[in-house]
This record gives structure tokens, sequence and C-alpha cells, in this order.
């Protein structure tokens, strides 16, 4: 069994299954020429498209893709860029009434799912939407986030398919992948939103940075629970969390528990391991929300949690600078207004 970056409350599943930032851009669907990424090519109103992904892997297609299916966080990334799928996979379904936080601006109703939950990939349905291209993140390379490994040549028997690297790489590098993905699909990345998007994110990027100095020796443990477990983050595994620590965060460090070295894996008797000042709590839908981690006496007794300290962690966010705006604020005024706790 893989344990992934995510583990599901079910633990015979591979994954525990992010997004939250609002800025929503609308669809930008621009007209615009030959892409200028040096790992994409894409002409006006079709014509041949090429783009090397990050298995370095060069998909060719005799015109630009218009049926694109891909995992839901992709999916919302690409929207923010004007570029509209026609399916996703992945969690999609509201949350409490609210719309599932990895389908950023996305109005999902009018998309076609091949899948909500991990291992079930309808290869029958996806056949129907007659794909183009299928594209989904990499929690690392070379597996396709959400594809299952027994389904992976069908599914690219029917369509070619990119992959984005997400793990144990800076935030940056996705972020400028999936933008320069956008472009050869056809967006125009002079556009006014996108370059607004852009100029927010590199203001919350200086402000997390300058909380982080005025706030040193500030602890943040980034975490995830079951009902059995609870889980610690690697930080270096996490490309936002990798960032984070660049711009001076000082994240506990989970030690990894398994080959895939995402988690480290406590009962909930042990749960209190670590100190933490901070706590990032994972929002995906799949994961334990706070009233349910609320039900472990061991969480209640966490210094972080007794001071109210926590910040939800967008760990399955779109990687557009729209989407992670909002998110390097919200940590940003969390470092800002957290307090050194006893240990």
């Amino acid at each position: 069994m893989r344990s992934g970056p995510h583990r599901s409350p079910d633990l015979s599943r591979r994954g525990l299954f992010a997004a939250g930032g609002a800025l929503a851009l609308g669809p930008l669907i621009a007209a615009c020429g030959e892409s200028k990424s040096p790992d994409a090519k894409g002409k006006k109103g079709g014509g041949a498209w090429s783009f090397k992904d990050d298995r370095n892997r060069t998909v060719e297609r005799d015109r630009r893709p218009q049926n694109i299916v891909a995992f839901v966080s992709t999916a919302a990334a690409l929207y923010d860029y004007g570029i509209e799928c026609t399916g996703i996979f992945g969690p999609s379904k509201p949350v409490g009434g609210k719309p599932n936080p990895q389908a950023g601006a996305m109005d999902v109703t009018k998309l076609t799912s091949v899948g909500e939950a991990w291992g079930q990939f309808n290869i029958e349905k996806y056949a129907t939407l007659d794909p183009d291209l299928l594209i989904s993140n990499m929690f690392p390379a070379p597996d396709l986030w959400f594809v299952p490994e027994d389904s992976r040549k069908k599914v690219e028997a029917l369509a070619p398919t990119v992959g984005i690297n997400v793990a144990r790489t800076s935030l940056l590098n996705p972020l400028k992948r999936t933008a320069a993905l956008a472009e050869s699909l056809g967006a125009d990345l002079r556009a006014q939103q996108v370059t607004d998007a852009k100029k927010r994110f590199d203001k919350a990027v200086e402000t997390l940075r300058g909380a982080a100095e005025a706030n040193k020796g500030l602890k943040v443990m980034a975490i995830t629970g079951d009902n059995d477990q609870f889980y610690v983050a690697v930080p270096d595994s996490y490309s936002d969390l990798n960032y984070f620590k660049d711009l001076g965060v000082e994240f506990v460090e989970g030690k990894k528990s398994d080959k895939w070295g995402f988690w480290e894996f406590l009962s909930w008797e042990n749960a209190d391991k670590y100190h933490a000042d901070l706590i990032m709590v994972d929002n995906r839908s799949a994961s334990f929300s706070l009233k349910q981690l609320a039900t472990k006496p061991t969480w209640r007794r966490l210094a972080a949690v007794e001071a109210g300290q926590t910040v939800p962690w967008s760990m399955e966010e779109r990687y557009s600078y729209a989407g992670y705006a909002p998110v390097v604020e919200q940590l940003a005024a969390a470092v800002e207004r957290s307090k050194k706790l006893k240990a």
C-alpha cells in the first residue's frame, strides 16, 4: 500500500485527499498567439501543439487540446487562467454546504466527474468525453495523482497525459509550470486578472517573510488526522511548506514513516510528541475537520489548540497565483498573531 502525500480516513486507500482561496478570476479564454514557453508550442486557432511535462515527456497533438480532463485542483488552476476543462476527477462535492475548496472558482456542476474518491476513476465515463488530454499533479513523479495504477494503460490509450510535479520542490516551480501549461493551451498571461493575481501573490510572500522574521522562534506544525492516527508533515516533501521554509517559517520536522516520506505516523496517544505554537490543519474534505479532531482528547490538550492558534492548511491548493495568494495571506496573518507558547 502506498501512503502517499495524503492518507485517507480509510487506511486501505493510498491517499488523505486542498484549496481555499477566493480571487475568482472568471473565464479569460484568451485568443493568444504562439506560446513563449520553451517547453510548449501552440498556435492560434489550432495547429500543432506540444508540451514537455515534468516526467520529461513531450506530448504532441496535431491541434491544441480542447476536451481536457484534469484532477480537480489542476482544473481549477487552469480555470484561473481562462482554460476550461470538460471533465474532472478527485474530490469536488460540496463540503458542509459550501463549494469544495479544491474546486477553486469553478462551477463543478457544469463539469463531468469521472471519479470523486481515490480508486474510483471511471474509464467508461472518461471515454465518453472523447478526451484530447488528461492532466494531473504528481506526488511525486512519475505517478499521476488520482489515476489508479491498474488503469494507467487504459487511460493513456484514450488520450495523452501531462504531469506537473508538486512534491519535493519549491512552490514556485509548479506555479510556473502550470502557468506555462495554461499558456500553451491558449491562456493570455498578460491579462489584467492574471497579472493582478501575481502581484497579490508577490505582496503576500513579502508579508509572510516579514511576519516570520518578526516572530522568529515560532514553531509551526502541519498536520492531518483520521480516526486511527495523527500525521505530522515532512515539510521538505511538500512544495508549499518547502517554500514557506525558504521565507523563514520554522516548521516542526516530522520524520519519514515510510518510503514515500510525506508523513510521520503517530498514534493519537503520541499526538503530543512535538511542541508547536501554530498548527496548520489539512482542509481537505476527506481529512478530519476541526470538529472531528476535537473528539480526540490529546488534540484538545495540545498547547496551540488550547490557545486557539490553528490555521487551515490548503494542502491540495490549485497551483495558480490566484489560488495561492489568499493562502499565503492567511498564513502570514496567523504567524503575525500567534504567540510563542510554553512547551
